[in-house]
């Protein structure tokens, strides 16, 4: 279900609770959310008013690729981004990783199985603005 994208900064700036299994619907109302915005590349549970750990983002062929409880375990070669967000209505400068690695669970067959990814360029760095909603930080 398509959801309205929150700007209260009281809920965007909670820490989200980890996701379990249960939140399944939580993450397809993320990705038709996603869908549904022509200007969205990424979205994060709580932009939708749910404070759970779950994340949307689109790969390189548009389609929503769902983490859960995402983590960054490595990241390289910082630079400097300037990022807008649904959220927000300005952009704002950030320290963003070229490349990361990310931990985080992924459902299937409605049990949440741990995963790894090496992320680089734009999908690296929405993983990285959608882990910051995730842990209450906005840009």
């Amino acid at each position: 279900m398509i959801k309205e994208v929150i700007t209260d900064e009281e809920i965007l700036s909670r820490p989200c609770e980890p996701a379990t299994a249960e939140d399944a619907e939580v993450a397809a109302d993320l990705a038709d959310t996603l869908l549904a915005d022509d200007e969205a590349v990424c979205l994060a549970a709580n932009q939708i008013g749910v404070t759970k750990a779950i994340i949307a983002y689109l790969n390189e062929a548009g389609k929503p690729v769902i983490m859960f409880n995402p983590k960054l375990t490595q990241k390289l070669k910082p630079y400097t981004a300037v990022e807008a967000c649904l959220s927000r209505e300005e952009p704002s400068a950030v320290t963003r990783y070229e490349w990361i690695r990310v931990a985080y669970d992924q459902l299937v067959d409605g049990k949440l199985v741990p995963r790894k990814k090496k992320l680089e360029g734009n999908s690296a760095q929405a993983v990285q603005h959608m882990i910051d909603h995730c842990e209450g930080i906005l840009v």
